[in-house]
């Protein structure tokens, strides 16, 4: 199985190559699939690909909704 993680670029290099932010972890990701995308964006990464953008909103939900099926909790 596949998934396709949302993250937050932080940073975009030469040859449309993205730092992209997964939650205090960074992954390099390409942004040939989206060529408009920009630094503080929220796009969804597969297979090294940045291949949607998406709001705050529905990223941040999606991350809560990823944590609670894995059993992390934000709660301290």
């Amino acid at each position: 199985m596949c998934l396709a993680i949302p993250g937050k670029i932080i940073s975009i290099g030469k040859n449309h190559t993205a730092e992209v932010d997964f939650g205090g972890v960074t992954r390099a990701a390409q942004l040939d699939l989206l060529p408009g995308a920009k630094k503080g964006d929220y796009v969804i990464v597969h297979a090294g690909f940045a291949i949607q953008k998406l709001t705050e909103k529905d990223a941040l939900e999606t991350l809560g909704f990823l944590a609670e099926a894995f059993g992390e909790s934000n709660e301290k």
